[in-house]
């Protein structure tokens, strides 16, 4: 028992969550963003109301949080591949480090420019 909660512990572990969890989020946000771009078939006025609807606050914080779930998902798909493909399994923490690092920068990035 008490071995089962180290591994949950470990930082890897919560990159693996971290990394499923994005991969999920970002596979149901995958019809509203089809929606999203058929409005563009609709004709003109049905993709400016669109546009319009797009600059409330709240979808605004949306973008910021599915621009993190972007880089997150990517930072972790990265960070597997070096440690796939290199012989960089001991700075495995420093890697998870730099993923989380690189996710929050590029959603603060874009939440600077949003805002």
């Amino acid at each position: 028992m008490k071995n089962d909660y180290r591994a949950r512990n470990h930082p890897a572990y919560w990159a693996f969550i971290v990394h499923r969890a994005s991969g999920l989020l970002l596979a149901l946000f995958l019809p509203f963003h089809f929606w999203a771009l058929g409005q563009a078939l609709q004709g003109a006025p049905a993709l400016d109301g669109f546009l319009h609807w797009t600059q409330q606050p709240l979808v605004k914080i949306g973008e910021v949080g599915l621009v993190i779930l972007l880089a997150a998902h990517m930072a972790g798909g990265v960070r597997l591949l070096m440690l796939e493909f290199l012989a960089w399994r001991d700075w495995q923490k420093s890697l998870l480090a730099v993923a989380a690092g690189l996710s929050l920068a590029a959603g603060l990035a874009f939440a600077l420019n949003v805002v």
